[in-house]
C-alpha cells in the first residue's frame, strides 16, 4: 500500500515514555495549589496533598517495583511475616523485639503502620513507601473493605501488597473494644466471617488474627468490657476457626486485659501495663507479650508447614 507523504508512522511508545506521562501526573495534580500558594501566600493544605497523592499514585509503582525484592525475602515457606497494625502494635514489635526474635529463627517480618509511616522492612527502617489502607481505617469494617480487594499480582492496592507475603497478621486498635451493644459485637462477628471467607480463598498464605486490644478504665465500661472479651473469645473459638486451618488467633486482648471478673478493671487494661488514662499498653505490657507474640507466629507457621 502506497503511504501519502504527509501519513505519520505510529510508533509503540517506549516504556520510559509511560514512566514519564505517569510521572507528571503528581505534578499536575500539585500545580494548581502551588500556584494558589504563590499568589495569595496562603496554603491549600499543600504537604497533606503532596502526601496523599504520593501514597495513592507513588507508593503503589514503588511497591510494584520493589515487589520481587520483597517476594524474595522468604528464606524458606512461611516465614516471609507482615504484620498491620497501628501504634500499639509499633509499640509491641518495637519494645517487645518481636522483629529480632523472629529474625533469630530466619524470619524476614515486615510491618506496615499508619500510612503515614508505611510499610518497614525487615531491617526495621522504612522503605519509602505503603500498602495504602484505605482512609488509614483498621477497624473491622475497614479490615473487610481491605479484604473484599481485588487480588492482583502487583501490589496495586492493600491486599494485594500484603499478599506479597507468606503470613498475614493484623489487628484492629483499641477503639474496637468499646463495644456499644450486642448488636454491634454480632456486626464484628460479621465482619469477620467475611473476611475468614476470603482466607479460604487463599490456603497459600496463613492468616493470623490479633484480637484487639483492651481499653484503660477511664476509657470504657463494664458492659462494653465484657463484650470486648466476648469478642476475643469468639474469634478463639471453634466456632470461628474449626475447619479453617490457614486461620489462626492470637489472643492479644487476653494476654492484656485483667482477667478476675470480680475486679473494677475486669476485661480492661490491667493496671501494671497502664500509665494514668491512657488506652496504649506500657512498655511492661510490651516486653511481657512481645516474646509471646513472636513464640506463636513461630509455633502457627511451624504447624502450618507441618514441621
Amino acid at each position: 500500500m502506497t503511504r501519502s507523504p504527509n501519513t505519520r508512522l505510529k510508533r509503540p511508545r517506549k516504556p520510559w515514555v509511560w514512566l514519564a506521562v505517569i510521572g507528571g501526573i503528581p505534578l499536575i495534580m500539585l500545580a494548581g495549589p502551588l500556584s494558589y500558594r504563590l499568589v495569595t501566600g496562603r496554603s491549600l493544605g499543600l504537604r497533606s496533598a503532596a502526601a496523599r497523592t504520593a501514597r495513592l499514585i507513588i507508593h503503589p509503582l514503588l511497591a510494584a517495583w520493589d515487589s520481587r525484592s520483597v517476594r524474595g525475602s522468604s528464606q524458606g515457606r512461611w516465614t516471609n511475616v507482615v504484620f498491620l497494625h497501628h501504634s500499639v502494635g509499633r509499640a509491641l514489635v518495637d519494645q517487645g523485639d518481636v522483629r529480632e526474635r523472629l529474625a533469630a529463627a530466619g524470619f524476614s517480618f515486615w510491618d506496615q503502620d499508619y500510612n503515614e509511616y508505611g510499610l518497614r522492612g525487615p531491617d526495621g527502617v522504612p522503605v519509602g513507601y505503603g500498602y495504602n489502607v484505605p482512609e488509614d481505617n483498621t477497624d473491622p469494617d475497614g479490615l473487610v473493605r481491605i479484604f473484599m480487594q481485588h487480588a492482583y499480582e502487583l501490589p496495586w492496592n492493600t491486599f494485594s501488597g500484603l499478599l506479597q507475603h507468606e503470613v498475614i497478621i493484623f489487628k484492629s486498635c483499641f477503639p474496637v473494644s468499646n463495644i456499644a451493644d450486642d448488636e454491634q459485637l454480632r456486626a464484628y462477628q460479621d465482619d469477620y466471617l467475611l473476611m475468614r471467607n476470603v482466607m479460604d480463598e487463599h490456603t497459600d498464605r496463613l492468616f493470623i488474627v490479633v484480637t484487639p486490644p483492651p481499653l484503660n478504665p477511664a476509657e470504657t465500661s463494664p458492659a462494653a468490657a465484657g463484650r470486648a472479651r466476648a469478642f476475643s473469645q469468639w474469634l478463639q473459638s471453634p466456632e470461628y476457626l474449626q475447619g479453617h486451618p490457614n486461620v489462626v488467633t492470637f489472643d492479644l486482648f487476653g494476654s492484656l486485659a485483667e482477667p478476675d471478673g470480680r475486679a473494677q478493671d475486669a476485661n480492661m487494661l490491667r493496671q501494671e501495663y497502664r500509665e494514668g488514662t491512657d488506652s496504649h499498653p506500657n512498655e511492661l505490657a510490651n516486653q511481657t507479650v512481645g516474646p509471646l507474640f513472636a513464640d506463636f507466629i513461630l509455633q502457627s507457621t511451624s504447624a502450618y508447614a507441618g514441621d
